[in-house]
């Protein structure tokens, strides 16, 4: 006889469809970019074809996180929305990986920010994702109380933005907010917007002390105090500040959105050459930029650069243009550029007051664009960040297909250009998580020349499989050739299945090529902890 499910039970769910398991991995395995994006996008149709929600589930987590690292944010709403279908039908799904319950809160917070800062969305969708979160959170949650700020502000709607952010002050830390040491930059950020610079740069106090542990600090903190030191007559703090974060910030992808401050800065510190250097050598970076609003900001920053060098006599100089697609290079000079930028500047303000059904974005841009500097030079350390640098400083970063011997900062610089997050303890081990995946990145050898990653699955499993465990690393170790694979019993009842992944690099190795190695260990090591965490 057989037994039906009661009223109110939910079948169970329908076993993984094996040829769906083998796609995700080889997705997973495919280079960054668009062939990896389009290949997820037909596995997860393939899954809801198939009525495989686990699956479809994995895909499109495996998809936001391709858009996230491929800088096409506005991308994620879609995956995010139906992940979020796909786990209300079945809620054993995240009662199976209770760590895919986070991520995908975090990758909600990433979806309303996505919807905020491009007006191909309707405003509505940024509303209906965020009442969504908070119906998962909490009304007064930290994220949802940061969410509803940013969105209000972005509105121009202060006196909302100033209650939900003191909300957000008040609210419990939470994973799913965002970086804790990033925090206190974006409130200084809205501080400053709102004209409460005193409080912004107060705000920046903690992380400026050192009292937290972030790898984008203390710069990122730099960068959001630059205007609002300059306002208060810190002019000299603001000048240590901007050389500091700019020799980081003019190489990090993830950095676009800081540009505008430091543009903003030459401008109104009274450096239009500097700002014209800066804008000379960021303007590829317009071409291909994380989101709508930041390509805003930036370009009304750079059209502000533009006048004002022009007003100082500097309206001849010529600019070099890289081309794109049908435009051409080109070599506009001072006056030309700013008029594009400022069409450019102002057609997305449009776009987004258009959306918003407020006219407060083409207020702000405005605003930046009527500032002048108030005539008194900004002092500048006497080293600027692109001389050589002392002894005692790190070494520059080698040019993308220039041979060097191997060095953390290289590794690192991959790491940041990937737009990962990472940590480095105090032995030089870089550490950091990719889904399932736990790697660690070490130099070994006598002069460091050998890159040893280590990947852990997060799942672990009893000792008493240990049969079991081995079985499924040689299965691994035959059909695949990274990483390497084994089992390791950690003495408490546990087994870690771990993987390895060593490559010689005695005779240098370039950027680019590291950046391969990382990418291909990532996408390797990813797909090995998901095999592991897919184990029965």
């Amino acid at each position: 006889m057989t037994r039906g499910h009661g009223e109110g039970e939910r079948p169970p769910l329908a076993a993984r469809a094996p040829e769906l398991v083998a796609a995700l991995n080889d997705a997973r395995d495919t280079p960054d970019g668009e062939a990896r994006c389009a290949e997820l996008e037909r596995v997860a149709a393939r899954a809801d074809a198939l009525g495989d929600p686990r699956s479809a589930l994995d895909a499109r987590l495996a998809l936001v996180e391709a858009y996230l690292l491929h800088g096409e944010r506005w991308r994620v709403v879609e995956p995010v929305r139906r992940c979020l279908a796909t786990v209300d039908r079945c809620p054993e799904l995240l009662a199976e990986r209770p760590g895919d319950a986070d991520l995908l809160r975090r990758h909600q917070r990433y979806a309303v920010e996505a919807a905020i800062g491009t007006p191909r969305f309707g405003v509505d969708t940024a509303r209906a994702l965020l009442d969504d979160l908070a119906g998962r959170t909490g009304a007064q949650s930290g994220p949802v109380a940061q969410l509803r700020c940013r969105l209000a502000d972005h509105l121009g709607d202060e006196p909302t933005a100033r209650h939900w952010y003191a909300v957000w002050c008040a609210a419990a830390p939470d994973p799913t907010a965002g970086c804790p040491g990033c925090l206190p930059a974006r409130q200084a950020e809205l501080l400053a917007g709102w004209g409460d610079d005193t409080a912004a740069c107060e705000t920046l106090r903690p992380v400026l002390d050192g009292a937290v542990d972030c790898t984008d600090q203390p710069e990122r903190a730099l960068a959001a105090g630059l205007l609002p030191w300059l306002r208060v007559g810190r002019a000299q703090r603001a000048g240590q500040a901007h050389v500091r974060a700019y020799r980081r910030h003019r190489r990090e992808p993830g950095a676009f959105p800081l540009l505008a401050a430091h543009l903003r800065f030459c401008a109104l510190g009274g450096h239009p050459e500097r700002g014209l250097a800066i804008l000379t050598e960021q303007l590829p970076r317009l071409d291909h930029p994380n989101d709508d609003l930041s390509t805003m900001e930036f370009a009304a920053a750079g059209a502000l650069v533009c006048a004002v060098a022009a007003e100082a006599g500097l309206g001849d100089r010529r600019v070099r243009r890289p081309g794109l697609g049908s435009r051409p290079a080109a070599e506009p000079d001072v006056a030309t550029l700013g008029t594009d930028l400022l069409t450019l500047a102002t057609g997305l303000a449009g776009s987004f007051d258009a959306r918003n059904g407020t006219g407060h974005q083409s207020g702000r841009i405005a605003s930046w664009l009527a500032e002048r500097p108030s005539g008194t030079l900004v002092p500048l350390p006497d080293e600027p960040p692109d001389e050589p640098a002392e002894d005692d400083d790190p070494p520059l970063a080698p040019a993308v297909d220039e041979l060097a011997a191997l060095r953390l900062s290289m590794l690192t610089d991959v790491l940041d250009r990937r737009g990962d997050v990472y940590a480095v303890d105090a032995g030089g081990v870089v550490v950091g998580r990719w889904h399932e995946a736990v790697i660690q990145f070490r130099q070994v050898g006598t002069r460091g020349e050998i890159l040893h990653a280590r990947v852990l699955a997060a799942r672990r499993l009893p000792a008493a499989r240990l049969a079991e465990a081995y079985a499924f690393c040689n299965a691994w170790n035959h059909d695949r050739l990274l990483p390497k694979a084994y089992a390791h019993e950690l003495g408490d009842g546990e087994l870690v299945l771990a993987g390895d992944v060593t490559t010689d690099l005695e005779h240098g190795v370039t950027p680019a090529q590291l950046g391969v190695l990382v990418d291909a260990t990532v996408a390797t090591g990813v797909a090995y902890a998901e095999a592991v965490a897919a184990l029965p």
